[in-house]
Formats: C-alpha cells, sequence, structure tokens
C-alpha cells in the first residue's frame, strides 16, 4: 500500500502585483477572500486532504506571514518557512527548501493564489503509475502560456501565445495538445537530483529539459473540478460565489 503524501510546499513569495493596490502593503497570501486569507483557504485544503507538515517560502512582507501564522498555531500543522532575500523563482524556491523533503519520498506544490477543490490523491495516483517525477494539473482553459503533451499526456514542449515563442523537446505526432498549468503539482524528491546550480530558475525550464532527456513530465487533466486563479482583481471577486461554501469552516465539504 502507498503511504498518502504528508508534505507540502506552498508558494508564497510573490510580490503579488496583479492585486495592487492590495498588496502594497501586505503580501499575496493575506489579501481576503470572504473573511479568510488565501494562505489560510490553502493550509486548510491541504490539511483537509491529509497533510501535516508544510513549508512556505517567503519574501513580500514576510514577517507578516510568518506572525499570521503564529497567531493561528500553524493550524494545527507543523508549518516551516523559507526566507527569501531575493526571489529565486519557482525551481530556486523549491530548491532551497530541499532540506524540508529529506524524508519524503513524493510531495505536494501549490500556489498560494490558487483554489480548487480537486483531489489531490489524483496527482500522486499519476506519479506512481506513470514513473513520473512530476505530476502537473492541467486544464482545458485560455491563457498566455501553454504547455504542451503528447497523446499519453507525456509533456513535450511549450508555448506563449502573446509573444510566439514556442519550445519542442520531444517531437511527437500526432499534433501537441496545450493545455494550462494550474499551479499544482506532485513531485518525487528524486527530481532534486536533476536541478542545476544556479540559484535562480524556472521549474517549468527544469521540466522541459527532463523532457528532452526522456524523463517523464505529466500532466493531469482536470476539468470538472473548480478551480480559480485568484491572483487578480476581476477573479477574486468571482471567487466569493463559485468557492462560497469554502469560507464557512475553510475545508472543503466532505
Amino acid at each position: 500500500m502507498n503511504k498518502q503524501p504528508e508534505k507540502a510546499m506552498i508558494l508564497a513569495a510573490g510580490m503579488g502585483r496583479r492585486l495592487r493596490p492590495l498588496t502594497d502593503d501586505k503580501p499575496k497570501a493575506l489579501v481576503s477572500l470572504g473573511g479568510k486569507t488565501l494562505l489560510e483557504l490553502v493550509i486548510r485544503q491541504l490539511k483537509n486532504f491529509g497533510i501535516r507538515a508544510i513549508i512556505i517560502n517567503v519574501h513580500h512582507h514576510a514577517q507578516q506571514i510568518i506572525d499570521f501564522v503564529k497567531r493561528n498555531n500553524s493550524f494545527g500543522l507543523h508549518i516551516e518557512f523559507s526566507f527569501e532575500e531575493r526571489l529565486l523563482n519557482t525551481g530556486g524556491g523549491l530548491k532551497k527548501a530541499r532540506w524540508f523533503f529529506e524524508d519524503s519520498e513524493t510531495f505536494l506544490l501549490h500556489n498560494v493564489d490558487v483554489l480548487t477543490d480537486m483531489n489531490y490523491q489524483v496527482l500522486f495516483a499519476h506519479l506512481r503509475s506513470t514513473h513520473a517525477l512530476a505530476a502537473l494539473a492541467v486544464r482545458k482553459r485560455k491563457t498566455n502560456r501553454y504547455l504542451l503533451f503528447d497523446a499519453q499526456m507525456r509533456l513535450t514542449g511549450w508555448q506563449n501565445i502573446q509573444s510566439g515563442k514556442l519550445k519542442i523537446v520531444r517531437k511527437i505526432f500526432p499534433a501537441f495538445r496545450p493545455f494550462a498549468f494550474s499551479g499544482i503539482q506532485a513531485l518525487r524528491s528524486k527530481i532534486f537530483e536533476f536541478f542545476p546550480e544556479q540559484d535562480v530558475f524556472s521549474l517549468i525550464d527544469v521540466y522541459l529539459q527532463l523532457a528532452y532527456r526522456s524523463y517523464p513530465i505529466v500532466g493531469v487533466v482536470n476539468n470538472k473540478d473548480r478551480w480559480l486563479d485568484v491572483g487578480k482583481p476581476e477573479t477574486l471577486h468571482a471567487a466569493e460565489q463559485i468557492f462560497a461554501d469554502f469560507f464557512v469552516d475553510g475545508v472543503r465539504p466532505q
């Protein structure tokens, strides 16, 4: 029997520029929605899933996040912080927190500005069944940047519609299938072995390099469950209705 992962990382170090002026004097993680902060909503979802230990990377108004978590007694979990003097991007941020996952075979990585009621276990099931290093939650939705997959949902490339940039790392036919990344991913700790020496780098770039070397990085399509990027004003307001049940007790109804 596979043991359910008990550790996760919440990416919360960003400047929250899309939410200005709300984030001028507070971090994006502490923006309020339905009377609860984005950070609390994500923490409670992870706790409801079975996560017992979380590390949060912090930078912009970092002390506010630390104080908030401590005031709430860490929500009954073991919570650590990874302070970034400069922003390290997604890959660099995870690399700095590597020590936290030394005793874990797999773990979850979750953006602080993403709300969803998806069952995270689906990601870990794909991680096991495909022997992948990472399983990424993806959706069919309009965006400027797409991840490209083959028919078996193995990563083959990346595309920026706005700039016209296209990176193809594996030439697979028929045509590539574009999906939008949902900001949630399950990873094997083994992936740390493939990280570059530099401190600042994108996790997506690591995925593309691994896919080029034929290491499996897979997408998990999740179009049925609720999902919303609440890192911008228009979706922040929409979330108050879409996720109204989240604000009652902060967890997904059973």
